[in-house]
């Protein structure tokens, strides 16, 4: 029966309604050569939205390299990107956003988002090792920033604690700009044998097609849609749309896709993320060049009388579509069941290139796989951008409007406690970060994760970054710091920057200013990830991260949040980031400059929130990192920190504090005090140097070009600066360690 006349034609206003736009629609009767019933309408609606889509970035995604000689996989081509790390290993990592959910249910929102980048490794059949989150939020005095912080918080922490895998670092961004819209970014990294990886892709016409995993329910339906909407006063009524996890089933679905993938019974699998069913037969489909035809009465659901539509648009978390050789079924069947989840074959491959979806009997929907997805049919656009009036008003900061202050010791505790630059403690203490026994960075903090390669004498590093104020300063330059930070850190911790995740966070695609700023980042990430040798992976694009208040767009800082990985070669060479002993020699490595733009300094302690990015030159970047790595290599420095948020004194404090040191330094007296201990001009490191190999280092140094200068020592407690005194470390401590959790607990 043909399914034309099994359902209502939909309409085009129904198709405006779930997200398509007019034009879309036509193309949908173009490609069908009919006029499209509601549940196909609908398929088109979650699979040509932005989230799925990309349909507005995509122009410029396709500029980033993608290409290096570690790649084992291309940017796109599976559920995550695959690296290779010698001794025939790779390690698979990932980030991706799950921003709006959290907004409205910040529980689940982030819970779900952990649960989902997680499927995304092991998917492919590399067992997740550590997972690192990158979060945004605003003002932290309102009541409903405390809400989204404690419930986010408690979200990522409950998932990740009870699925067993740790959560080795991450960063945490506090402004107004994110006070309605926080940002919850989620990054899993995993191992595997190179050559074992699992294919999201449907091959063999005639191979069953099984779902496999917790059972389908109403929740999440829409939320691809929903993702690509503004965050309004009636976001509320789209609360469906947030899914529900459960990382018990989750780590039951990991243990048995694990055993799945070690026998010869899998063609392709795919995690059933955004658009569920939809996505997942569709993008296996378009891969494999083949089609599928699914039985939706089969799928366990776990709640009565679902319609198709619902079935197929569902994101209910921990499920995987699983295609299996013909003859194999009871191998498959026997795993899940052994792991005591659903396992119910759903349907079949076809030679057919089209997806028929069945319901008790009826066909409700024939949608060709090819044309729903990326790089297929789906819609590309070439949005317009232009350069917003407020770009050159930043530009025009100038340091010497800023009166040199006389309470240097006043500003640096001040810093201490502003939420930006003091300790996560409050939050990373509800995350577990030593499940596992792989993460090195517990007791010996550095500046990017540490995690174990049991049986190698190689370890993992890894990073996620981006100070959104530069970028919203300079997308291009800002993002181009974020890149270089994110290498700083891989660095400064002895590891070899190897590739990088990203995640795009922007406003509206559709908004010529923020489109602006979204080219700017990705001109600016193509030329630093180029400098660094560390192709981009793959990703996530979020837009529509804004409110609209009155009828007016509110958008976040755009805010693409860089993930790294890097190889430590050798594990017990790691380099931490804590001063050792009294006496030795701190050094800054790079130059300094006067400059004060874009800090924490000058925007949250002088309240300055108009200037340009801070003083970045990729070339000098290039060259301090390749020094600090011979530094690191020939053993000539124990400690080595990145100056980042907060400036030169910021860092010299978290050396000190791990072991309650001190430090006794003397300034630039060609550098303005405030600029040279609290600005955040980059392309620096301060590093500490034992007397015995200060001849070497010094030696070192001169040889490699680099602009150095030696600070002065550590000391036993005391924080000392041109013979004035700053305080005491463990005051500083306090202060540091006790800011953000006063604020959310007060």
């Amino acid at each position: 029966m043909d399914v034309e006349t099994q359902s209502n034609q939909a309409t085009v206003e129904q198709a405006i309604e779930l997200g398509l736009l007019a034009e879309e629609y036509d193309q949908i009767v173009e490609i069908l050569g009919r006029k499209p019933n509601f549940t196909e309408v609908s398929i088109f609606s979650v699979m040509w939205s932005e989230h799925c889509s990309y349909k507005n970035s995509i122009k410029w995604l396709k500029t980033l390299p993608k290409d290096g000689p570690q790649m084992l996989v291309k940017a796109g081509e599976e559920n995550a990107g695959l690296v290779d790390i010698g001794d025939g290993l790779a390690c698979a990592f990932k980030i991706e956003s799950h921003n709006h959910p959290s907004a409205l249910e910040p529980y689940q929102g982030a819970a779900t988002g952990v649960g989902g980048i997680n499927r995304d490794i092991f998917t492919m059949g590399a067992r997740p090792i550590a997972q690192l989150n990158s979060l945004r939020f605003g003002n932290l005095d309102l009541p409903k920033t405390k809400w989204l912080v404690k419930g986010v918080t408690k979200g990522i922490g409950d998932y990740g604690n009870s699925f067993g895998i740790p959560i080795v670092g991450g960063e945490v961004m506090f402004d107004e700009s994110y006070n309605t819209n926080p940002l919850v970014n989620a990054f899993s990294a995993g191992i595997m044998r190179a050559g074992d990886m699992i294919s999201a892709t449907a091959k063999g016409p005639g191979n069953p097609v099984f779902i496999v995993g917790s059972s389908t329910g109403k929740d999440g339906i829409h939320g691809a849609a929903f993702a690509s909407k503004d965050i309004t006063e009636e976001s509320a009524n789209d609360l469906p749309a947030v899914q529900v996890g459960d990382p018990f089933q989750e780590k039951l679905l990991l243990e048995a896709t694990l055993e799945l993938a070690k026998t010869d019974a899998v063609v392709g699998m795919q995690d059933m993320g955004a658009a569920g069913i939809t996505c997942s037969t569709s993008e296996m489909s378009a891969a494999g060049n083949v089609g599928m035809t699914i039985d939706l009465s089969k799928v366990p659901t776990r709640q009565e009388n679902m319609k198709d539509w619902e079935i197929l648009l569902s994101e209910s978390q921990e499920r995987m579509l699983v295609v299996v050789e013909k003859g194999k079924e009871e191998i498959v069947q026997n795993i899940f069941d052994k792991w005591d989840l659903n396992c119910a074959q759903i349907g079949e491959v076809t030679d057919t290139g089209v997806l028929e979806f069945w319901m008790n009997g009826e066909l409700t929907a024939t949608v060709p796989a090819e044309p729903l997805v990326l790089g297929g049919g789906a819609p590309v656009y070439e949005r317009e951008y232009v350069e917003p009036a407020y770009y050159e008003e930043f530009r025009k900061f100038d340091i010497n409007s800023v009166p040199e202050p006389d309470n240097l010791p006043e500003i640096a505790n001040k810093l201490l406690g502003l939420p930006n630059i003091a300790s996560k403690r409050w939050i990373y203490e509800q995350y577990d970060s030593m499940v596992g026994t792989c993460n090195m960075s517990t007791n010996a903090p550095s500046d990017a994760a540490v995690v174990n390669i049991k049986d190698s004498e190689k370890a993992l590093t890894m990073t996620v970054d981006c100070n959104s104020r530069y970028v919203m300063a300079d997308p291009e330059k800002g993002t181009s710091i974020a890149v270089a930070e994110a290498a700083r850190n891989i660095v400064c911790t002895g590891g070899e920057p190897l590739a990088i995740t990203n995640c795009l966070n922007f406003g509206n695609p559709y908004n010529k200013e923020c489109y602006w700023q979204f080219v700017g980042a990705i001109n600016g990430m193509r030329k630093a990830c180029e400098k660094f040798n560390t192709p981009v992976t793959g990703g996530n694009v979020s837009f529509y991260n804004q409110s609209v208040q009155d009828g007016v767009e509110e958008p976040v800082f755009p805010t693409p949040t860089i993930g790294m990985i890097g190889l430590v070669e050798n594990k017990s060479a790691a380099m931490s980031l804590d001063f050792k002993q009294k006496g030795d020699l701190i050094f800054l490595v790079g130059k300094s400059v006067d400059c004060i733009s874009s800090s924490e300094y000058l925007a949250n302690n002088l309240g300055i929130k108009e200037s340009s990015a801070p003083y970045f030159d990729l070339d000098e970047e290039y060259k301090v990192q390749n020094t600090i790595k011979g530094l690191i290599k020939q053993g000539l420095v124990n400690a080595a920190h990145d100056c980042a948020d907060g400036g030169l004194f910021v860092a010299l404090t978290e050396m000190a504090m791990p072991n309650e040191l001190g430090f006794d330094i003397v300034t630039d007296s060609e550098v303005r005090e405030d600029a040279f201990l609290f600005g955040e001009s980059q392309s620096r490191v301060v590093v500490s140097v034992n007397e015995s190999t200060e001849d070497e280092f010094l030696d070192f140094m001169i040889s490699s070009g680099v602009p150095y200068t030696l600070l002065g020592h550590v000391t036993r407690g005391k924080m000392v600066v041109d013979d004035v005194p700053f305080g005491f470390v463990q005051d500083a401590i306090k202060i540091y360690n006790n800011a953000i959790g006063t604020k959310l607990e007060g």
